[in-house]
């Protein structure tokens, strides 16, 4: 199975090509791990094994203050479950909305040093496949 679990530079090319110009809100849809895998992130590791829920909601603690500082918000986080249109065999466990102003204030806010230090290591432990879909405002006309 082929994980996603951060960005390419073609995907990274892919997002500033499409000039989206005004707030962005990225769709993420998560899975985890059943225990956390904090190998590439031992400083992060707590000291007893906890699941890739527990570490996400670890991950959802240290990114909010990074997250509000750049002027963005979490707009909505639910849990997830089996696909009710899609393959029968794919499940997503959490889902989430995350709203920032532009596109270069999410990629600010993604890049930030402290937010990669104190944050990202939980979200690398917890995940073990993710999708992020950049989505733009659409007005909506009436019927």
């Amino acid at each position: 199975m082929i994980r996603h679990l951060e960005p390419t530079n073609q995907s990274a090319m892919a997002l500033f090509g499409r000039r989206i110009a005004g707030p962005v809100t990225m769709l993420n849809l998560l899975r985890f791990r059943a225990v956390a895998d904090y190998a590439a992130h031992p400083d992060l590791a707590p000291a007893t094994p906890i699941s890739g829920a527990e570490a996400f909601d670890r991950y959802v603690a240290a990114t909010l203050p990074h997250l509000q500082a750049s002027g963005g918000a979490l707009l909505f986080m639910g849990a997830g479950g089996p696909c009710f249109i899609g393959p029968e065999d794919e499940r997503w466990d959490r889902v989430m909305l995350v709203k920032q102003a532009s596109v270069e204030a999410f990629i600010a806010f993604a890049t930030n040093e402290t937010y990669r230090r104190d944050a990202i290591g939980h979200r690398t432990a917890a995940l073990e496949d993710a999708r992020l879909v950049p989505l733009e405002d659409l007005p909506v006309s009436p019927a």
